[in-house]
């Protein structure tokens, strides 16, 4: 680790023991930001989603849901 960057760094101020531990609490809890990608959902999946399949709820939704496209 020699002559690596440090992680962090105090630019001003003098800070306590517990704001340095709570500094380090909320960047070592935060979310990675590089990761693997989530999984696809799947077409099926989202059909069941509200307003996903172009049917949105409204006056006539009923009847449109059984219309063709």
């Amino acid at each position: 680790m020699c002559g690596e960057e440090p992680l962090l760094r105090i630019v001003r101020g003098v800070p306590t023991a517990e704001e340095l531990a709570a500094l380090v609490g909320a960047v070592v809890t935060r979310p990675r930001a590089a990761g693997p990608a989530p999984a696809p959902t799947s077409t099926w999946a989202r059909s069941g989603r509200p307003g996903s399949n172009g049917h949105l709820p409204g006056p006539g939704a009923w009847r449109a849901s059984a219309l063709p496209r």
